[in-house]
């Protein structure tokens, strides 16, 4: 067959077979298996993704294998000629074997030649089946059903040849006399998820099965694979029936499930389902099922409907994803890997959180009331109280509430309620908190200029990972509203006191938004934990990690912990709170015993970051990133472009350098790498570079990273030679490290 008319009908029949032919590249490979088998053996023709040029190399292939066809020929009449003067018996020897050339090349201009059909597998082959040989399994399971059949009934003569005649009479009769059938459902598994496909999930045998509903096959298949897993009764059919596909390709099924109980919706719908040899599905149900229960498919909305035998219709609504996951050999993985395919990790994890009752944790079941569900009374009057402590001369400051929302005025109608009925208590705002409730804020920024700054220091928060170095198991305690548990002085309560639309209300306890109360409550918590810090308590402010590397010692340094917010009358929330982990996230990072680790829901907000507009908005995420710069490989190189929107009498202008940057940066830390934590007595590694753009550094512990650290080059360097620079690197790195690396061997 010529291409242009192979193409021509290609075309008329796809249009019965569109499912079949998804994309163009499918098109393609189907469009390639049609054509002869010469044009084939072209490489250029191969492995093409566009139709029209596909089609457009075959004609070519196709003329270039005429042409070289007629040059054969051309050939062989050139060497007749010559045979002209030889004699008479010579040129007759000559003639015979040009004749016999002739013919040889003239059947290879034909699509291919003629060839019996294979009683045995029904494909066209000369040579022997390979698929069933005689004497194979196929000729012997027709002779053992012949057999079998032979027994049932009695034999008058049963050494009679003619009886071993009629038997193989009837055995070669069924093997020729073929029903046609075909089916249009053999397709990837990834299609069922595609907009016209109907699936559902139903019962066979008490075994759930994923069925398609097809209009295209005329009969009912179920999965070969499925029924050698279920106890099926299995017969074989009148005639071996050969399904085919409107492409042309066929298979020959000769054995039938009769009466298989289909349970939908707690109905029996029986179906006939042949065994087929496909993957894709566990059963396909086509028409004859369909029209043997009246069922009324809808394509659009993609749903079934059935009459049961009561009369009533029940509705089947197609499932909306495939719940069964096509499982893939190691080996075959390791193929994929070779080729360079892209693999993806995913996992699926329990959203669902069990609510974890406090009589089920070890130790922690002992002290019920450190975890109340609400405040108990007014904090008593601890060693530490907060005090307010203004500058001299300062008028009193007055600033007009806030205008609110329905939502927020409702907010704080409750709040101010709460707060009066515990004995607790300038504008009022609200910030939600992670679980989604509200958070009373106090706008104090004007306030807070004229409030004498407390130079208690916070922990630098390097150094409190460092103490949790080793640790294999932790505990998380989190205060309630840990600033609620503070009394202020009553010397300063009158300076505490805001306005809102309902009237004004002062504070009897330590409240967010003043400029000492993180400070002050930090100097609490320091002063109840002092003999536990370092060795097995990491506090920052309401934060309280309890650690260790022996679970039986854990238990004990836990008990401690608990039992000291119990005497200082400190209450937890037990829902914040986690006992008995392996990894713990504490300020924006994951701690366990691999190392440390950036916490991915924090570094979702810089992901999603949209590219500044302004100054300000560089200047905000340039900080929000900064915080995780020790992840970062040549972190102040990266933001270079940025670092120099935020320089005096710079003009903003959002290069395309600018953007570069900024996507770079958000790409390293989405794939930031674990950090260790750093040994003592264990040889460091410091490596460092320079160049002109600026100095990096990183420290290193038996080949693992501990931290990286950059800058940008000072005006003063940029004149630094090459030594010089590497030299100022050095420096850098030692400078910053020097906690690691003083009195640490080299």
């Amino acid at each position: 067959m010529m291409v242009t008319k192979y193409e021509r009908k290609f075309l008329r029949l796809s249009k019965y077979a569109w499912e079949c032919l998804s994309t163009e590249a499918i098109m393609c490979k189907r469009f390639e298996d049609g054509l002869n088998e010469d044009i084939r053996l072209y490489d250029r023709v191969l492995e093409l993704k566009e139709f029209v040029v596909l089609v457009d190399r075959a004609c070519k292939a196709e003329e270039l294998d005429k042409e070289k066809r007629r040059a054969e020929i051309e050939s062989c009449d050139s060497r007749k000629r010559k045979l002209i003067g030889f004699s008479n018996r010579s040129k007759g020897k000559q003639f015979s074997g040009c004749k016999a050339q002739t013919t040889s090349v003239a059947s290879v201009g034909n699509t291919r030649p003629s060839r019996p059909e294979c009683p045995q597998c029904g494909r066209r082959h000369s040579s022997e089946c390979r698929r069933f040989p005689r004497g194979g399994e196929k000729e012997k399971s027709q002779n053992a059903r012949l057999g079998s059949a032979a027994k049932g009934r009695p034999q008058r003569n049963p050494g009679n040849k003619m009886s071993r005649n009629n038997s193989s009479r009837e055995q070669i009769a069924r093997v020729e006399g073929r029903a046609p059938a075909r089916t249009y459902a053999i397709r990837a598994r990834e299609k069922a998820s595609s907009p016209d496909v109907i699936t559902g999930t139903f019962s066979l045998h008490d075994t759930r099965v994923i069925a398609l509903i097809d209009l295209g096959p005329t009969h009912s298949y179920i999965c070969m694979k499925l029924v050698s897993s279920m106890i099926m009764p299995i017969e074989f059919t009148e005639f071996v029936i050969r399904v085919s596909n409107p492409l042309g390709k066929y298979v020959l099924v000769d054995r039938v499930c009769k009466g298989c109980p289909l349970m939908i919706r707690g109905h029996c719908f029986p179906v006939v389902l042949m065994l087929l040899p496909f993957d894709e599905f566990d059963v396909i149900l086509g028409m004859d099922w369909l029209v043997t229960h009246d069922v009324i498919v809808n394509c659009g909305k993609k749903f079934i409907e059935l009459k049961c035998e009561n009369g009533d219709l029940i509705r089947v609504e197609s499932d909306e994803q495939d719940r069964s996951p096509v499982v893939v050999s190691s080996l075959l993985t390791q193929k994929y890997l070779r080729k360079g395919y892209e693999v993806y990790l995913a996992i699926v994890m329990n959203t669902k959180e069990i609510k974890l009752k406090i009589e089920l944790v070890p130790i922690v079941c002992k002290y019920p009331d450190v975890f109340p569900e609400e405040f108990p009374r007014l904090p008593p009057i601890k060693e530490i109280e907060f005090g307010i402590e203004l500058a001299p001369c300062i008028a009193p400051i007055s600033i007009a509430p806030y205008r609110m929302t329905p939502t927020e005025l409702k907010e704080l109608k409750a709040r101010l309620q709460e707060l009066t009925d515990k004995g607790f208590g300038a504008p009022v705002l609200f910030v939600k908190k992670k679980d989604g409730s509200m958070r009373l804020c106090i706008d104090y920024r004007q306030f807070n200029k004229v409030t004498v700054k407390k130079k208690y220091p916070l922990p630098r928060i390097n150094d409190l990972f460092d103490q949790l170095k080793g640790a294999t198991v932790v505990s998380k305690i989190d205060l309630r509203s840990g600033y609620y548990q503070l009394r202020v002085k009553d010397s300063d309560v009158p300076k505490t006191v805001f306005r809102t639309r309902y009237g004004h209300y002062e504070f009897l306890v330590m409240l967010f938004g003043l400029t000492n109360a993180p400070a002050i409550f930090m100097d609490l918590m320091n002063r109840i934990f002092r003999p536990y810090l370092d060795k097995f308590v990491v506090v920052f402010i309401d934060d309280i990690l309890v650690y260790f590397q022996d679970e039986n010692e854990h238990a004990e340094h836990l008990r401690k912990a608990l039992q000291i917010l119990r005497d200082k009358q400190l209450y937890a929330k037990f829902s914040k709170s986690e006992f008995w982990i392996k990894e713990v996230r504490f300020l924006g990072h994951i701690i366990s015993g691999d190392g440390i680790r950036v916490d991915p829901s924090k570094i979702s907000a810089v992901v999603e970051w949209k590219p500044p507009r302004n100054v300000t908005e560089v200047r905000s995420f340039l900080g929000l990133a900064g915080y995780y710069r020790r992840f970062v490989k040549g972190f102040s190189m990266i933001v270079t472009p940025m670092i120099r929107l935020l320089q005096k009498d710079v003009k903003f202008e959002w290069t395309e350098r600018c953007q570069q940057s900024f996507e770079k940066l958000k790409a390293l830390l989405t794939e930031a790498p674990v950090l260790v934590q750093p040994e003592p007595g264990i040889e460091f590694m410091v490596y460092s570079d320079a160049s002109m753009n600026g100095l990096g550094c990183v420290l290193m512990q038996e080949g693992k990273v501990i931290a990286y650290a950059s800058r940008q080059l000072k005006l003063h360097e940029k004149n630094y030679l090459t030594h010089g620079l590497e030299l100022a690197a050095i420096v850098f790195a030692l400078k910053i490290w020097r906690h690691h690396l003083y009195g640490e061997r080299s």
